[in-house]
């Protein structure tokens, strides 16, 4: 059983692209960096890689750039040259809550969200029901966001992200958030969104990435490979092996 009501479905959002194309999302020439004092950060370098329709591990030691490129997917951040085509819906990145007003409370910033989407009084309402249930704030949920722990702030971003349908969702370690209950309410969630939707998640457990992803996107130094076999690439990974034939 879904976590929301039979009488209130997530809420539909519409295509960025065509229906029926067989990608996920697709980079051309992209770069993007930082100045640092230390120099220049790069995250990605030139890259240019068509990324299927499947649920996608993003792996790459910290540092690489790993949330960045999320937040690249999800237009909260702009690349510095090339282009990004997602095909479908894309959620803000799950787990990384800088889109939260500090000032607001819990109730406040997900009544603002879901203005946002135009959800009318009764959805906002039954949504916010829903929400401070999953999340398990308690009182919390109508204090301000800037008292909240980052666990706190990512469970309440995880719960928020339940409102609406999106046809990819973008996951930020957010498996590990919280105790053995709610972590299992977050992959129940996640194993309701797979019959609807694609993963692209970022984690350090190599266990959970294995369970709910297909394949994955190493992240090394600039670039970023495509690799259809997750065993394969997770040997890449904890191997520091990131050779790749041209």
């Amino acid at each position: 059983m879904k976590w929301w009501r039979k009488e209130q479905e997530p809420q539909e959002l519409p295509l960025k692209t065509k229906e029926g194309e067989e990608y996920l999302c697709k980079l051309s020439n992209v770069s993007k960096s930082y100045k640092t004092p230390h120099g220049k950060k790069i995250i990605l370098e030139n890259v240019s890689l068509t990324v299927p329709k499947e649920n996608i591990a993003i792996l790459g030691k910290n540092g690489m750039g790993k949330s960045t490129f999320l937040r690249l997917l999800a237009a909260k951040e702009y690349a510095d040259s090339g282009s990004i085509k997602v095909n479908g819906s894309i959620s803000w990145p799950v787990g990384l809550t800088g889109g939260f007003q500090s000032s607001l409370t819990g109730r406040e910033n997900v009544r603002f969200v879901c203005s946002i989407y135009c959800l009318d009084e009764q959805q906002i309402q039954e949504s916010m029901r829903q929400i401070e249930e999953f999340c398990e704030l308690g009182d919390f949920f109508d204090v301000p966001i800037k008292k909240y722990s980052s666990g706190m702030k990512a469970r309440l971003g995880f719960a928020l992200s339940l409102t609406f349908k999106f046809d990819v969702y973008l996951v930020d370690e957010v498996t590990s958030v919280g105790d053995i209950v709610f972590r299992q309410k977050a992959q129940k969630a996640f194993e309701q969104l797979q019959q609807s939707a694609h993963l692209l998640m970022v984690s350090h457990d190599m266990k959970t990435l294995k369970k709910y992803c297909q394949s994955a996107l190493l992240l090394h130094q600039g670039q970023l490979h495509y690799l259809k076999n997750m065993d394969e690439a997770i040997e890449r990974y904890l191997s520091n092996n990131y050779v790749f034939e041209t």
